[in-house]
């Protein structure tokens, strides 16, 4: 399980949509104190990351079932989407005041994510194909 690079790859998406929230803040909001808004404060925010790390964890222990995991991979892609248009709304919906509001990290978390989920499916593809090459020659 462990040994394929795809796991690796998953892993990491995992720790990216898991425990990266936790550390990186979304946004600062422009209030007298300057309160960084982490994603536990939006419902939506929270139950999309949740998904996004179970969704992980399911793929990497469906190692035997590459299809299934490729499709699981293909789900969490969408729901980091999904989350990514989320941000982006907020972004260009904040107010204009004057004074510029500062944008954190932790909202480029989905981008890292699906990034590592697509270097996964490819993974996940090319020992597909690799299979189906030895299964050609029995």
């Amino acid at each position: 399980m462990i040994q394929r690079i795809q796991s690796v790859y998953l892993f990491f998406a995992f720790v990216a949509s898991a425990v990266l929230p936790f550390v990186f803040y979304l946004w600062i909001e422009n209030d007298a104190k300057g309160t960084k808004v982490f994603f536990m404060g939006n419902i939506v925010y929270t139950v999309l990351f949740g998904l996004s790390s179970t969704l992980a964890i399911l793929s990497i222990m469906t190692y035997k079932k590459r299809q299934q995991q490729f499709v699981m991979n293909r789900l969490n892609m969408i729901l980091n989407l999904i989350l990514l248009g989320l941000f982006v709304y907020r972004t260009l919906n904040l107010s204009g005041e004057t004074t510029v509001s500062e944008k954190g990290i932790g909202m480029f978390l989905p981008v890292l994510s699906i990034f590592l989920l697509v270097l996964a499916n490819r993974a996940i593809k090319k020992d597909e194909d690799l299979v189906k090459s030895v299964d050609r020659l029995r």
